[in-house]
């Protein structure tokens, strides 16, 4: 078995030169760079959730176009999204942070525009994939480059920032889509387009860079391909599984060549020089815990996510946009707590806010299974279930996400892109279920949908209480 010790990543501006990694001052314009990768990182997860609303209005634009064509609009970029996380992020400490991601936001953007023009469903599929890789490329870099760039006392208010920027693009998404649909479906990538140019200038002004010095390991190459098979082989069949059937044989065989690359990826992270997941990430209790819950909280968030749009369209009738709208208190409310994430960890720790959040999620259902039927009665039914789903938000994925923080320097982008990871393996899996469960779109298929996401809220706070640190909260 080879061990060896990395050495601390190094941070340089392209104004001011060196500067060490996790400086106590700070980079001096930490909350313009704050704004940077904030919006750069809201653009990037805003599309994962952005198209559901718009399926309809592509299948329309292209004539024989069947729901399972157009799907994979939505399902190129969740498989692609979830594979590249990783090894994106493991490649940016090696490369440079900045780098990546400049590099990321022009792919992005680049793409964005050529999936606004495009003129069949197949360069629109091709145009997502890519889309996903950019993306990929951004969002685990973001948090990155904001260790480094403010004091370590400041970790708990950056991250839960940059988590409630999360939360409010998975829930805005439906409201964003439902409006821009109402214009024309390609509006959804076209305003990617001037958002990106903008990002890119100021993040080459002021973005400083951050790699690991020279001669550090490349990331091993046969850990990188069994990586990017064993997640795009889980998603993919976890995506086809409700159309193919659970025990078809091509989503069986999807299946076990995911356990088999999974397992190749596991024997690389023990044998290999310099895994692309190295096994010093799950050293600490608090990181496993994290990436755990993650999964578990996701799987129920895209639930909900997805069966509030869908049951407010097609079972209370509502249009695109007065559904989308209708969600608008959850990430507003999201946001509110995530902006007091540091404050609330000083206070009650780490663990107490994210379990109170997971549960949050799970009482949601609990209430829209008492309180929503097929009489509209959005007040009474589905709004306070959405005021405690912004609490799970803002509560749960600012401490959760934070656990990048507690790595050492150098592995705090390869961590967050692993916590990214479980995060879109959860919402595949929670959408994958929601779909199965409710192929007419009945109440009672969503009210199974629900106990899922109580199921699911149950057993990520399980999973923190069971994995905390015996010596904090």
């Amino acid at each position: 078995m080879h061990t060896q010790a990395v050495p601390q990543a190094v941070a340089t501006s392209p104004h001011t030169g060196p500067a060490p990694a996790g400086a106590e001052a700070g980079h001096p314009r930490r909350w313009s760079i704050m704004a940077v990768l904030s919006a750069v990182a809201f653009m990037a997860q805003l599309d994962f959730f952005v198209v559901n609303v718009a399926l309809d209005g592509i299948g329309r634009s292209f004539p024989g176009t069947s729901v399972a064509s157009a799907s994979w609009v939505l399902s190129a970029y969740a498989i692609v999204f979830a594979a590249v996380l990783v090894p994106a992020g493991r490649i940016a400490d090696h490369w440079g942070r900045r780098k990546m991601l400049l590099s990321g936001v022009a792919l992005f953007t680049l793409t964005s525009a050529v999936a606004a023009a495009a003129p069949s469903l197949g360069v629109l599929v091709g145009a997502r994939a890519l889309q996903a890789v950019g993306a990929a490329m951004i969002v685990p870099t973001s948090l990155g480059l904001l260790y480094p760039s403010f004091p370590k006392r400041q970790h708990t208010l950056v991250v839960g920032l940059w988590a409630g920027v999360g939360a409010i693009a998975a829930s805005a998404g439906p409201p964003v889509g439902g409006l821009l649909v109402t214009l024309d479906w390609r509006w959804i990538f076209l305003i990617n387009v001037p958002i990106g140019v903008a990002t890119l200038v100021a993040g080459a002004l002021l973005l400083p860079e951050v790699r690991q010095p020279k001669g550090a390991a490349v990331p091993d190459a046969a850990s990188v391909l069994a990586l990017l098979l064993a997640v795009s082989l889980l998603v993919l069949a976890t995506v086809q599984g409700p159309g193919w059937g659970w025990t078809d044989i091509r989503t069986v065989s999807l299946f076990a060549g995911a356990v088999l690359a999974g397992a190749a990826t596991v024997e690389r992270t023990l044998r290999a020089k310099a895994p692309v997941i190295e096994r010093q990430l799950f050293a600490g209790r608090v990181f496993t815990a994290a990436g755990v819950a993650l999964f578990l909280f996701s799987a129920g968030f895209a639930i909900v996510l997805l069966s509030t749009a869908l049951f407010m369209q097609e079972v209370w009738h509502f249009s695109p946009l007065r559904a989308g709208v209708s969600i608008v208190p959850a990430p507003l409310a999201s946001i509110t707590f995530a902006m007091n994430a540091g404050p609330l960890q000083r206070r009650f720790g780490r663990t107490a806010p994210a379990v109170t959040g997971t549960l949050a999620m799970a009482l949601a259902a609990v209430y829209w299974l008492t309180a929503v039927n097929t009489t509209p009665d959005y007040w009474g039914g589905m709004f306070p279930g959405l005021i405690l789903v912004g609490l799970a938000g803002g509560l749960a994925q600012a401490p959760l996400f934070a656990a990048a923080g507690t790595l050492a320097p150098e592995r705090a982008t390869t961590g967050s892109a692993v916590l990214n990871m479980s995060r879109q393996i959860g919402s595949a899996v929670g959408v994958a279920l929601l779909v199965a469960l409710t192929p007419q779109a009945t109440t009672a298929g969503f009210d199974h949908a629900w106990w899922v996401q109580v199921g699911a809220g149950i057993a990520a706070a399980t999973a923190l209480l069971a994995l905390r640190p015996r010596h904090t909260p």
